[in-house]
């Protein structure tokens, strides 16, 4: 950073004698010029927003595209998002039912339109809207921006043009250069930005319709409703029944040792209750 205000110091003091007598003129010189490019170049960016309501997005999607084509512009943005507002199943039959779903449909697209055909455009989506909900155009103008950073980047030439004549090895004169061509090409690349915006202006479409109710005939997912009726379900309950009484008997037999174990408690107890009483 040092090395570059040197360099640019001594290219002041190098110049400012030589520039001295011509500084009045050139002021004059470039007032006008100003004046004069500011008048020639005017600049004026165009932004449109827009949110209406249409019988169907999807079909408006198209109906844009093919517009903007015929026009010259082009979609460099959109989206179409449905959301479910309510839904419902109903039964049908035993292993159907039908499912109903209310939703709504929005759509989002940004386009790009030659400027002059912006105010048509517009007017051409008003007339295929149900209604419009709104709509808006903004002007940027960036004349002034434009001409600051045509005029800074032909200082930048001369700026570059001067340094060469008095370049040397040392570094700080290549840096110094290099740093001025790089903002250079920055003020050149901005306007080259400029110039695109203010041939092609953007739009911004918000769009979407009534809630669209649907209905299809979808799978039954509750499983309780594929179980058997009720007189089948009791028969075999019964039958169920029967196997488990079974199965007890089963597991008793495995414990006939404690059943006749229990029964000799039993008379023991009782025989030993006779003889205390015959005492």
């Amino acid at each position: 950073m040092k090395r570059n205000i040197i360099a640019i110091a001594i290219l002041i003091t190098f110049f400012g004698c030589n520039s001295s007598n011509k500084d009045y003129a050139e002021s004059s010189i470039g007032a006008d010029t100003i004046s004069a490019d500011s008048i020639a170049n005017e600049k004026i960016i165009k932004t449109a927003d827009m949110r209406f309501r249409v019988k169907d997005v999807q079909q408006t999607k198209e109906t844009l595209s093919a517009t903007l084509k015929k026009q010259g512009g082009a979609i460099a943005e959109f989206s179409i998002n449905s959301t479910i507002q309510e839904t419902d199943k109903v039964k049908q039959s035993t292993d159907s039912l039908k499912e109903i779903t209310s939703y709504r449909t929005e759509g989002y697209v940004v386009a790009k339109i030659p400027s002059e055909k912006l105010d048509e455009f517009t007017n051409t989506i008003a007339r295929m809207a149900v209604f419009v909900d709104n709509q808006s155009m903004k002007m940027d103008d960036q004349s002034i921006l434009y001409l600051a950073n045509k005029l800074k980047a032909q200082n930048r030439v001369e700026a570059v043009e001067r340094i060469n004549k008095v370049a040397t090895k040392k570094s700080a004169n290549v840096e110094s250069a290099l740093i001025i061509k790089d903002d250079f090409i920055d003020k050149k690349v901005e306007n080259l930005q400029i110039d695109n915006k203010v041939k092609f202006s953007t739009i911004t479409l918000n769009f979407y319709q009534d809630n669209t109710v649907r209905t299809m005939i979808v799978a039954n997912d509750n499983l309780y409703d594929y179980r058997p009726g009720f007189a089948s379900r009791l028969w075999l309950n019964i039958l169920n029944g029967w196997t488990i009484f079974k199965e007890m008997i089963l597991a008793l037999a495995n414990l006939w040792m404690l059943v006749v174990l229990g029964i000799a408690i039993f008379f023991g107890v009782k025989q030993y209750r006779a003889k205390r009483a015959g005492l």
